[in-house]
C-alpha cells in the first residue's frame, strides 16, 4: 500500500475508534462514511479514494437522501478525472433502499 493511502486509511480508523462512539452514530447510509472512505481508498489508492469519500461526505447531511450505498465500479482511467466519477448527489440511489422517502 502506498504510504499516502495508507495514511488516509489510518486517519479514518483513528476516527472510528476515537471520535464516532464519542460523537454516536451519525451517518445516514449504509456503509457508514468511514466504512465507504476506507473502501474507496483500498480499492482505487489516495487520489481517486479521496474525491469519493469527499462526495460522500458531502452528501451525508441532515437533508440529503439515505439508503444503500456502496462503493462504485469505476473504469481503470478514473485517476484522470476522479471527480467526474464520484457521486455528488443521491440520484443514483434504488429508491427501494431509500430511507427517506
Amino acid at each position: 500500500m502506498r504510504p499516502v493511502a495508507a495514511l488516509l486509511r489510518g486517519l479514518i480508523y483513528i476516527y472510528r475508534v476515537i471520535l464516532s462512539p464519542l460523537l454516536g452514530r451519525q451517518c445516514r447510509y449504509l456503509p457508514t462514511c468511514s466504512q465507504y472512505g476506507d473502501e474507496a481508498i483500498k480499492r482505487y489508492g489516495a487520489w481517486v479514494g479521496a474525491w469519493l469519500t469527499l462526495a460522500r461526505i458531502l452528501r451525508c447531511n441532515p437533508f440529503g437522501a439515505s439508503g444503500f450505498d456502496p462503493v462504485p465500479d469505476l473504469p481503470p482511467d478514473a485517476w484522470r478525472r476522479p471527480w467526474r466519477h464520484a457521486r455528488w448527489s443521491a440520484a443514483h440511489i434504488d429508491p427501494a433502499t431509500r430511507l427517506d422517502l
